[in-house]
Parts: C-alpha cells; structure tokens; sequence
C-alpha cells in the first residue's frame, strides 16, 4: 500500500508540473503561430498546415480552406507552412515555385511570391501577436482582480544604506527619477532593481519642499522563489502603508495599464541581455524548458490568474526573442527583408540557406545552453 501512494504521488507531482507548462506553452505557441496564419489569410498566401507541437502527429483535421491543423507529440514550438515552403523555417521550394509560375493563380497564392511588405507583414505578426495577448492578458488582471498601489513614500531608511548615505530621511516623497515621474512605489522598484551602481537624481518632497538628491543603489544578490539568482539594484528604504490600495481600472485605462506592463517585461529583458554581453550579470539565469515547467507548477498552485499572467510574462518573451536578427527566427527573415529592401532584390538562395543553417546552429546552441542551466538548477549533473 505505501508503494502504491508513493508512486500514485509521484505521478501527481509529475502531472502537477506537467499539466501548467503545456498550458502556458501552447497559449504562447498558439497565439504566435495564429498571429503569422491569420496576417498571411489576409495576404491571401496559401497555408498548408498549422501546428501547435513537433513530431508524429496525435491529432489532425483539415478545413475547408485545405489548411492541414496538428497537434504534435513533442509540444516544445509550432509552426506555419506556407504554399511553397520547403522547410518549417520557411524557405523556399524552388521546385513548387517553378511549377507554379505556369498557373498564375497558384503562383498568385504563393508566399515567396508576395510583394515584400506583406512577407514582412507576415513574419512580423507572430511576435506581434505574442504582444498582444500578453497585453490582454495583463489588462483583463487589472480589470478583474487590479493592482496593489502603495505611495512612493519612504517610512524607513535603513542605516549606512545608499539612501541614508543620500540624505534620504523618512517620510520623504519619491516624485521624479532622472526626470521621469513616480506615481507608484512599484514604480521607482522597478527603475531602481535595473540601476545598480548607476547614479540617480531623485525629485524628493519634504514638508512642502522640492529638493533633488543623488543616489548610486547598491548591487545586491537575491533568490527568487524558484531557485534563482538575480543581482538587483537597491536603495534600502521601505514603503509605507499610509494611503496603500487595490486599484482595478476600466477597459481603456487597464489596456494602457498592460501595454506599461508588456513594455517593462521587454525593457527588462534587454537590459537582461544587455548585462550579460558587458558581464554585469550572470547568464544561468536563461532557463529551458523545465525551469519553466516548475515556475508553471509553482505558480498554477497559487491561482488560475498567476497562471495567465506567467503565460502573459514568457509570451512577451518569447516574442521579443523571435525578433532577434537570427536567420531561421522571424527577426532573421526580417533581416533578410530589410536587405533585399536596400538592394532592390533578394539575397542569392546560396546565402540564405548558409544563414539558415547558421541559425540553426545558434538556436540549437542556446536551448543546449539553456537545457544546461535547468540541470545545474536543479543540481541533476
């Protein structure tokens, strides 16, 4: 019998980390994929299939456009395949498109054979895609459930801290940092996690007087709730609870509202990036697919909402990855539009592919490094 409920355990663990992650994924995937399906129906570019997953298909329909839609066994990405593409990276079949040239109605529904805008239209609208529903995702949370708001007011101030070493003193009013202003505590935690060592001029009201302070926060590493390690900017002040509430906004206000949210989601990100390549920041923060399959289970335990907003957070992620300028990724088709943009004429299929084939290797190498940080994580080497 305690075999029994110990493995019937483990199998509910399994299942209660496994069950989030395809949900957050395939919302991700899902909502890209569709981006690049529905921009290329309005081109009228023929779409032979939609899926959502790799490999062996365990369900397929076909509509009534002729649209072959698949659900593949290894859900870890998706594509679209597009009349005339020989590869889910979207390159040309020269043989499909030389036997279409005959038919110009068939070559009229070929991908390759649209006008540069709508090719670029239509690469550009997975990403796009991924902004948007994380921007839904976000507003439909400040509306439903809102916000906590505290005041950017300093109760404490810790001793021999940045702040204190400012002249910072409680019951002082965070107005303005270098220029931008404050509403919300969250507001300056968020300009200053980013500023470690970086000197900020803060806007400060005391008793009815504007005065301007300079402060340099402190690099300080922290772990998260899921085992990782970010090095973060402080001033070591505390915020006050006088005047702290739930604010929920109506549709237009929660839509600007998620727009903040999804921009500071990419800001983060680049300057994430940005670190790593001077070497401000440690790149084993780049988790795969099962550090995201446990923040998942993590956070689908806390409530449904988490959930979304954790799908909300990797879909903008996820889309602003894809537009980086590697070829086999929508930011390297892009690339390859802008190029031909400039020249007047497409690169020869020679280099395409070279760059394909590059990418290939770059993309392949970052989920192998990423891969590498999830067994380091979760100390499995």
């Amino acid at each position: 019998m305690l075999f029994a409920e110990t493995i019937g355990s483990g199998v509910w663990s399994f299942l209660s980390y496994l069950v989030p992650f395809l949900f957050v994924l395939t919302i991700v995937v899902f909502f890209h994929e569709l981006g690049h399906f529905l921009t290329a129906r309005a081109c009228r570019v023929k779409v032979d299939s939609f899926a959502v997953g790799f490999g062996r298909s365990i369900a397929s329909w076909i509509d009534r456009h002729g649209t072959e839609w698949r659900i593949g066994w290894l859900p870890l990405g998706g594509y679209v395949s597009f009349r005339g593409d020989s590869s889910v990276a979207s390159t040309p079949d020269r043989s499909v498109m030389d036997a279409a040239a005959a038919d110009p109605a068939e070559a009229a529904q070929l991908f390759h054979n649209k006008p540069l805008a709508q090719r670029a239209a239509v690469v550009a609208a997975g990403p796009i895609a991924n902004f948007i529903i994380a921007i839904l995702i976000f507003a439909a949370t400040f509306m439903l459930v809102g916000r906590q708001v505290a005041p950017p007011i300093a109760d404490t101030v810790q001793p021999d801290s940045p702040a204190a070493a400012a002249g910072m003193q409680p019951g002082d009013e965070i107005k303005t940092v270098d220029g931008r202003a404050i509403e919300t505590f969250s507001d300056l935690q968020r300009i200053v996690s980013g500023s470690a060592g970086r000197q900020l001029n803060l806007g400060i009201l005391r008793n009815a007087s504007t005065i301007t302070l300079q402060v340099t926060p402190a690099a300080r590493e922290i772990e998260d709730r899921f085992g990782g390690r970010h090095t973060v900017g402080l001033l070591g002040i505390t915020a006050s609870t006088e005047g702290a509430r739930v604010e929920r906004y109506g549709p237009v206000m929660a839509l600007w509202k998620g727009a903040e949210q999804t921009w500071f989601v990419i800001s983060s990100t680049l300057a994430y990036v940005g670190q790593v390549i001077i070497g401000t920041q440690s790149a084993d923060q780049l988790g795969g697919p099962l550090r995201i399959a446990q923040m998942s289970g993590e956070v689908a335990g806390i409530s449904f909402l988490a959930l979304l907003n954790l799908a909300a957070v990797l879909s903008v992620s996820i889309g602003l990855v894809n537009l980086f300028p590697i070829p086999i990724l929508d930011g390297g088709h892009l690339l390859y539009y802008a190029i031909e943009a400039v020249r007047g004429r497409p690169l020869s299929p020679k280099a395409q592919d070279l760059g394909f084939r590059v990418g290939m290797v770059l993309v392949l190498m970052l989920m192998l490094f990423a891969t590498w940080n999830d067994l380091i994580h979760f100390e499995l080497f």
